[in-house]
């Protein structure tokens, strides 16, 4: 009964951050499942949606636009290394096992179906997997680990990144009250990569195209985000996801420009160019561009 109590203790913590006037990063407890491929959807040009279902996603858990999964693949020779359930964690292989990382996009608890946009640029194992992926097969899934709960307390919100933030700009955009007001600034190749959005009226959304440049290679989403004006008085939560070369700017200007609480933004390195799987602050995030 106690590993009962400490399962729910998480919402009630959910459940008071929400209630408050800080964002808070609240662990929940951490699974590993097997879930079953219901069928892949194309999303725009840049993206494929991977739907995940079974009797494995039940008790399945989804609270934070920007919280994620890892999918865990077969190493090159065919077998399969599995993290072990471990109280309220997982308890990892050593060496690390194959895994991608990815945005929870949609988790629907009254049908069990779980939803993550994979970006296909490329040649990646995560790309290779989504492109090619039938109906039927298997997948495990681990976790989510805990989300960055965030308070609708905000006069405005900023949300900036590329095609593998977009998955959780597009969260973020639905889970915003209608009411909120702000900017959201979203880098893609051209217009088919376009997706359609929900936005709260007064969330202003922006589409970079970077043309024949290759992601991560321009500073267009800086540019834009810096040019913004916060109303003086008020109160501004930034969220940014993307590249980590793209994202340093931004980083700065949170900090020199805008004078913001560490709690009042979120800026992660999703991928780093020219590195395999790459790692930020072991969470990991290496979202799609693999």
């Amino acid at each position: 009964m106690r590993w009962l109590k400490d399962r729910e203790r998480h919402r009630e913590l959910i459940a008071e951050v929400k209630a408050g006037t800080e964002p808070a990063r609240v662990p929940y407890p951490i699974r590993i499942r097997e879930a079953e491929v219901l069928r892949t959807t194309p999303v725009g040009t840049g993206l494929i949606r991977v739907t995940l279902g079974g009797p494995g996603t039940e008790g399945f858990e989804a609270h934070a636009p920007d919280e994620h999964v890892k999918l865990c693949y077969p190493e090159p020779d065919g077998t399969l290394r599995l993290p072990e359930p471990n109280g309220l964690m997982l308890a990892w292989p050593r060496p690390s096992p194959t895994t991608r990382e990815y945005t929870v996009r949609r988790f629907d608890a009254a049908t069990g179906e779980l939803d993550i946009d994979i970006a296909v640029h490329g040649d990646g194992l995560g790309a290779d997997w989504a492109r090619t992926v039938a109906p039927g097969a298997t997948i495990h899934v681990a976790g989510p680990p805990g989300g960055a709960i965030v308070p609708f307390r905000y006069d405005r919100y900023l949300l900036a990144g590329d095609i593998t933030a977009l998955p959780a700009i597009a969260r973020w955009l639905e889970e915003l009250p209608r009411d909120a007001k702000g900017w959201a600034f979203i880098e893609v190749a051209d217009a088919d990569e376009q997706i359609q959005l929900s936005p709260p009226e007064a969330v202003a959304v922006t589409w970079l195209h970077r043309g024949e440049a290759p992601a991560g290679s321009l500073d267009l989403l800086a540019e834009a985000v810096t040019a913004v004006t916060v109303p003086e008085g008020e109160r501004v939560h930034v969220w940014a996801a993307g590249e980590a070369g793209c994202l340093k700017p931004l980083r700065r200007w949170v900090r020199d420009d805008l004078k913001l609480d560490k709690a009042d933004h979120n800026i992660t390195g999703y991928w780093k160019r020219g590195v395999a799987d790459y790692d930020e602050d072991d969470h990991n995030h290496s979202h799609s561009h693999d």
